[in-house]
């Protein structure tokens, strides 16, 4: 009794707080690297061991804590964090168990997949990505921060930062598209809204860039399936977003699921020391994803004891979900497979990591109950998700000005996106209050006021297969299925169209039909809304497509018979009112896409930066050309390249100027351009820079951006646009890997998508 007694005083005194009145007294304690050192002289092996160890809850009811089952780990210290788990009030009575029953009363992590928004949900990272705004950006996710983290949360699993070039991966709707410059600069924002350069603030939270690495480029677009790729283009083309976030502070980094180099990412020596630590200089965590370490088991690397060392040793810190680390290493220490020395540097990172969250100050530093209350959900909150919101949105066809519609006459909404509230969220919103999204259906009712007739019907189910709309709406995304015939609601669905002056047919995708394991083969609009849409253009009434998706579909035939075509993703909780403020005008759409629109799957992967073939296609007008890379039915080009989106009004790019047509390696060039809003709306336009380099060491890509500025610009406004061109913005992984620039010639492209055709040229000498 006298040595338990000797130990609890030590385990307090080496924390630094009383535990009188729930530890909530806040004491200064000894400065880190002293502190870590002397907590982790206090602890055993299976202690440490348990600092490593990520479970999830399995979320319980309140009150039940201490009679689950991972309340016995915790008080054993066989736990190093949770996630999975959600409100305050579970996560301070789980953290009670750790600081109050534990030997060393070391206070625990908690994680939380929180991507796009907490319960104020923004819109899905691909959406976010497409309003070009940094600060926007920066701010969605400093939002999702401050309501987190009032609730109990103090770590984030994203941003994720995977460069994507092929829709037919579900998860391109989790990331910023297909560019390293622009994903680089997204990354930077999020790990900076999320931690506020100052983890020691309560509303801040640690961030963790995910999935390191390559995750985005898996063959045939099936997830979690093999990549292999050069390390040229994985330097120059997939690198860049990851090591963005490394050099903007990440606290934590997330392991991918696939393999790099025939080794499995969550196993990757190379990835893991020699290019995040050694080369980058990360200084904080890596955790796998789900259950990674047990995974490697089927990729062919050994039994779960192998996996485990083979992990620690490639330089991963924490096991989420899987437990190899806790039960294996101990034998494979035993066996000499792993070090101590290993071990403990790992055990120092997650300590670290949790002395700068203030975690050993206050363990209940995120345990307010009166911020829950008064933090999260807010109208200030809706309010700035709404602005965002319809500024992701992208305009892709607008013919004889359709839009914006008039608040007034007979408004007909068809389809099933019209009232599907669970939907609006898009996927990896786990924390959404639920009932609480914008339906279309609401948004347009509300924001068109009484002086507009609204009338709806839903047209048709998601598809005419019942088994695939069961697969595309899990999580609770039901769409309601429609137990009618498709002749009964295509007749019901004309019956309201005829009624109308307009139509606003609400199609594409659900919620979960993109994102995680939702990989696509066919990229269309399903079948039973195709049926529909053909039937409401019949009508003759002027039809706008409101498509909702997660990726690039294929929509060469609705680009051809619909007059106007807004692409609204998934915005959020403010979803209805973002989408009806730029229906209506109230807002001027000034999204611009981060990902090309394909004309058909069989172009994927498809992108801008592409490099050219020694037989390039010679003719402008994509007609085919017998011996030159091009296919025998389909055009080489896009429907729609990166960078596009269309305005009410219109923008005239002129004037484009450099300050000299050659420069040496310390010089900076100045581009200058003259942008003027020639239609009849205040608008915004993305200001897009693109270079290429002419003659390389190795082939270099036909144009690259290297640079962009939102601009607004009130009708008739004219703005002059000036970018600077310094060597760091021309150099490139070589062949030897080394981060060069060469000399020669370059061509500067500027205007509005990645088809600028507005050029000017310098030299680069030495």
């Amino acid at each position: 009794m006298k040595n338990k007694l000797v130990l609890l005083f030590l385990g307090c005194a080496v924390l630094g707080y009383s535990q009188k009145k729930n530890a909530q007294s806040i004491v200064k304690i000894k400065p880190k690297a002293e502190f870590v050192a002397e907590l982790m002289s206090k602890m055993t092996l299976e202690e440490k061991l348990g600092q490593l160890n990520l479970p999830s809850s399995g979320d319980f009811t309140t009150g039940l804590a201490k009679s689950s089952d991972i309340s016995k780990k915790i008080a054993e210290g066989k736990v190093g964090g949770l996630f999975n788990i959600k409100s305050v009030e579970k996560i301070k009575e789980v953290q009670k168990i750790a600081v109050e029953n534990s030997r060393l009363k070391i206070p625990l992590i908690f994680g939380m997949d929180v991507i796009h928004g907490y319960e104020t949900t923004f819109p899905i990272p691909l959406g976010l990505s497409c309003t070009w705004d940094m600060n926007l950006i920066e701010r969605s996710a400093q939002i999702a921060a401050q309501e987190a983290s009032a609730d109990g949360i103090n770590w984030t699993f994203s941003p994720m930062v995977d460069i994507s070039r092929d829709p037919r991966w579900g998860r391109i709707s989790e990331g910023s598209g297909e560019d390293p410059y622009l994903g680089s600069q997204i990354a930077k924002a999020m790990v900076n809204g999320y931690q506020q350069h100052d983890l020691s603030k309560n509303t801040s939270i640690l961030a963790c860039v995910k999935h390191f690495a390559l995750y985005g480029a898996p063959e045939a677009g099936r997830d979690y399936n093999t990549v292999d790729m050069s390390h040229i283009r994985m330097f120059n083309d997939y690198f860049p977003p990851y090591k963005a976030a490394v050099d903007a502070g990440v606290g934590s980094v997330m392991a991918s699921f696939n393999e790099v180099d025939g080794i499995p990412a969550t196993g990757n020596k190379w990835l893991m020391t020699d290019v995040l630590r050694k080369q980058w200089g990360f200084k904080g965590f890596v955790v796998t994803d789900f259950t990674g370490i047990n995974e490697m088991i089927d990729h062919g690397m050994g039994d779960l004891q192998t996996t485990s060392a083979l992990a620690m040793n490639a330089g991963v810190e924490m096991d989420m979900v899987g437990e190899g680390f806790l039960t294996t290493l101990k034998k494979s220490l035993d066996e000499k497979k792993v070090a101590m020395e290993r071990i403990d540097a790992a055990v120092k990172l997650i300590l670290e990591a949790k002395y700068d969250l203030g975690l050993f100050h206050d363990p209940y530093k995120y345990c307010d109950v009166k911020r829950a209350k008064t933090e999260i959900f807010t109208s200030n909150s809706r309010n700035e998700a709404r602005k965002i919101a319809a500024q992701s949105l992208v305009l892709l066809k607008n013919e004889n000005q359709t839009l914006p519609l008039k608040k007034s006459g007979t408004i007909a909404l068809i389809g099933p996106l019209v009232d599907a509230e669970e939907n609006m969220s898009g996927t990896w919103s786990v924390a959404t209050q639920k009932g609480s999204s914008i339906t279309l259906l609401k948004g347009i009712k509300e924001v068109a006021g009484k002086s507009a007739t609204i009338l709806y019907a839903k047209g048709s189910n998601l598809d005419y297969d019942e088994t695939f709309e069961t697969n595309a709406t899990v999580f609770g995304k039901t769409l309601h299925r429609d137990a009618r015939s498709k002749e009964e609601l295509i007749a019901e669905a004309l019956k309201v169209a005829n009624q109308s002056d307009v139509i606003v047919a609400a199609l594409g995708e659900s919620a979960e039909m993109s994102g995680e394991s939702s990989s696509r083969t066919k990229l269309e609009i399903p079948q039973a809304q195709k049926d529909l849409l053909n039937e409401l253009l019949k009508t003759g009434k002027p039809v706008v497509l409101v498509l909702f998706d997660g990726r690039p579909l294929v929509i060469k035939d609705e680009n051809n018979t619909v007059p106007a075509i807004l692409n609204v993703w998934f915005a959020g909780t403010e979803a209805g009112y973002a989408i009806a403020d730029v229906l209506f005008g109230d807002e001027n759409p000034s999204g611009k896409l981060t990902t090309t629109f394909p004309r058909s799957v069989g172009q994927v992967p498809i992108y801008y930066a592409h490099k050219n073939t020694g037989r390039p296609l010679s003719n402008k007008e994509g007609k085919f050309e017998k011996f030159r890379s091009n296919y025998l039915d389909e055009r080489n080009e896009p429907l729609f390249p990166f960078g596009f989106g269309l305005s009410y009004t219109t923008f005239d790019y002129s004037n484009l100027k450099i300050s000299s047509d050659k420069m040496d390696f310390s010089g900076k060039l100045k581009v200058t351009v003259d942008v003027s809003n020639t239609g009849n709306f205040d608008g915004k336009e993305t200001v897009q820079l693109y270079i290429r380099d002419i003659v390389g060491s190795v082939t270099r890509p036909v144009r690259e951006l290297k640079g962009f500025q939102k601009i607004a610009l009130k009708k008739g406004e004219k703005q002059t646009v000036s970018f600077d061109i310094t060597v760091e913005d021309l150099k490139f992984y070589n062949s030897d890997l080394q981060f060069v620039a060469e000399s020669g010639q370059f061509d500067v492209f500027v205007g509005g998508n990645s088809n600028a055709d507005k050029k000017v040229s310098f030299e680069l000498t030495k």
